[in-house]
C-alpha cells in the first residue's frame, strides 16, 4: 500500500484500539462497582451500573462501524487483517462482560441486605480476581504481549476454583437454613456471572495470541456463550 494509505490505516486502527481499551476500562469499573453494590447493599450504585452498560453498548456499535470501514476501504491482509478481526472479537467479549455486570447489579436489587456474609465476601474476592484478569488481558492487548496472554489463560483455573468453592459453601448454607434459599440463589448466579466474565477475559487473551502469532491457542474453555443461565437482556 502507498505510504499515505498505510498511515491512514495505522491511525484508524490505533483509534479503534483506544476505543476498545476505553470499553475495557468501563467494564473493569462495572465489575468492581457491581461487587461493591452487593457488599454494601447500595441499590443506587447497582442502578448506576445497570445504566452504565449502555455506554459499553454504544462503544461496541462504534467499534463495529470502524471495523467494517477498515475492511471495506483498506482491504487489510495477513497481520493487519488479524488485528482487525481480533478487534472485532474483543469488542464482542467486552460488550458481553458489560451485560454480565449488569446482570449482577440487577440481582443486587433483589437482595434484602441480610444475606450470607461469607458468600458476599466470596463475591468480593472473586470480583477482584476477575477484574485483575481482565486488566491483564487488556494490558496484553495494548502491548501485544503473548507471554502475558499465556498468563491470563493460566488464571482461568483459579477463577473456576473461586466459583466452585463459593457454590459449594453457599449451597451448604442454603441446606442448613432453607429460609435463605431465595436470596442466596441470587448470590450463586452472581458468582456464575463472574465466572463467565473470566471466560471472556480468557477469550481476549486468546484473541491477542492469535493476532500476534497467527496461531490458535490450545486449552481453556473460552468460546462466548450467547445464551447462559441469566437469559441476557440488552
Amino acid at each position: 500500500m502507498p505510504d499515505h494509505i498505510v498511515t491512514a490505516f495505522t491511525d484508524e486502527l490505533e483509534h479503534l484500539s483506544a476505543n476498545l481499551l476505553r470499553m475495557g476500562g468501563l467494564a473493569e469499573s462495572m465489575i468492581m462497582d457491581a461487587s461493591r453494590a452487593v457488599a454494601t447493599f447500595d441499590l443506587e450504585l447497582a442502578r448506576e451500573v445497570i445504566k452504565r452498560d449502555r455506554a459499553i453498548d454504544e462503544l461496541e456499535v462504534e467499534a463495529e462501524k470502524a471495523i467494517i470501514r477498515l475492511i471495506a476501504l483498506r482491504h487489510p491482509m495477513a497481520g493487519d487483517l488479524r488485528a482487525v478481526l481480533g478487534a472485532m472479537k474483543l469488542a464482542g467479549d467486552i460488550e458481553r462482560i458489560g451485560d454480565l455486570c449488569k446482570n449482577i447489579a440487577k440481582r443486587c436489587l433483589e437482595l434484602n441486605g441480610d444475606e450470607n456474609r461469607a458468600a458476599v465476601k466470596g463475591i468480593e474476592r472473586m470480583s477482584r480476581a476477575v477484574s485483575h484478569q481482565l486488566q491483564m488481558a487488556l494490558d496484553c492487548y495494548l502491548r501485544q504481549d503473548i507471554e502475558a496472554a499465556k498468563t491470563v489463560l493460566d488464571m482461568d483455573d483459579d477463577i473456576d476454583d473461586h466459583y466452585t468453592s463459593l457454590f459449594r459453601e453457599t449451597l451448604t448454607y442454603m441446606m442448613e437454613d432453607p429460609r435463605q434459599i431465595g436470596s442466596n440463589t441470587h448470590l450463586i448466579f452472581m458468582a456464575k456471572n463472574l465466572e463467565r466474565i473470566g471466560d471472556h477475559a480468557t477469550n481476549i487473551a486468546k484473541a491477542v495470541y492469535y493476532m500476534v502469532t497467527g496461531e490458535a491457542t490450545t486449552g481453556a474453555k473460552v468460546e462466548s456463550r450467547l445464551a447462559d443461565d441469566e437469559g441476557e437482556q440488552r
